[in-house]
């Protein structure tokens, strides 16, 4: 039989999770291939980029919705177990689990909806209109499926971060700096990186290859919670007890309104890093992630037809 699509897939695998212990992907590609009587030639088939099986991608895409809906939880990097709702779900036994099915968990409604917003462009598939053609253009249906495939990376590699060690957090904003351009080479700027620690400061490095000019930095991995304006204030005092002009505070979570605004304001330039921007940065300089596919969108090249 043809590989099925995603939606087909989510009970089976959820069923798959069903022992309780933690799984990857590859753990369970077997199973589920025998499952849908799939022959290698189905197995084998790509996608169009060549990057990944159709199969594969099918059940990430699955695996993703289940935790979305919070009948799987990720434990760490690539694992991934079943949660007390989805044993209570396959408990009642149900026909098939699709999108439609997981509308009744207030996780996946948000997610839908936060995806419906994300550019306000409808979904990936594109809105049909009643003559059958699709109200955006390809290209506009291809920027919204990579956005959608770059926030779903973003949220997935912020869990990660949290559930990180202090010291594997340290060596990750080092890592992200280096490539940034900051603190000339990996060694200097790993010295330089919770070195002190005191008055609020965790590290200084330098903003250039050179050292022209000191950048002061402050790291805090936290779970949940806003930085609010009294954090940053300290910071910022300890910028200017060590006559610093320049500060960089990064964090896991988010800033208050008041914090933003109190930085707004203040001579002492001091630029804010949420979780948020945290993982786009790191997937912009390829810090905790790698290219499973790379997409060229091409165009009629005019001036090689002028002459004709």
């Amino acid at each position: 039989m043809p590989v099925p699509d995603f939606q087909t897939i989510m009970l089976p695998l959820l069923k798959q999770y069903g022992d309780g212990k933690e799984h990857t992907l590859h753990e369970l590609m077997d199973k589920l291939a025998e499952d849908f009587h799939l022959t290698e030639d189905d197995l084998s088939e790509m996608l169009p980029s060549g990057g990944q099986t159709i199969f594969y991608n099918r059940v990430g895409w699955a695996r993703t919705y289940l935790a979305k809906s919070g009948l799987l939880e990720m434990v760490k990097r690539s694992l991934y177990k079943i949660t007390e709702r989805g044993k209570m779900i396959l408990k009642q036994n149900p026909e098939r689990i699709d999108m439609k099915y997981l509308e009744r968990f207030p996780e996946y409604i948000e997610f839908r909806d936060l995806e419906g917003t994300r550019g306000k462009k409808g979904d990936s598939k594109g809105k049909v209109l009643k003559n059958g053609s699709l109200e955006r253009t390809p290209e506009e249906v291809l920027e919204s499926a990579y956005l959608e495939i770059r926030e779903n990376l973003a949220d997935d590699l912020l869990m990660l971060v949290k559930k990180s060690s202090p010291h594997f957090f340290e060596q990750l904003v080092v890592e992200l700096l280096v490539k940034m351009g900051y603190g000339g080479s990996r060694q200097d700027a790993a010295r330089a990186v919770g070195r002190s620690g005191d008055e609020g400061i965790d590290g200084i490095i330098d903003e250039d290859r050179l050292g022209l000019d000191s950048i002061y930095i402050q790291a805090k991995r936290w779970e949940n919670g806003v930085v609010s304006r009294p954090e940053i204030q300290k910071f910022v005092g300890a910028l200017m007890g060590k006559r610093a002009r320049k500060g960089i505070f990064i964090t896991t979570s988010s800033f208050s309104s008041e914090a933003l605004h109190y930085v707004a304001n203040i001579d002492t330039k001091v630029v804010l890093i949420d979780g948020k921007k945290l993982a786009e940065f790191m997937m912009d300089y390829d810090v905790g992630v790698t290219a499973s596919a790379r997409y060229e969108l091409k165009k009629i090249d005019s001036d090689y037809f002028s002459g004709g």
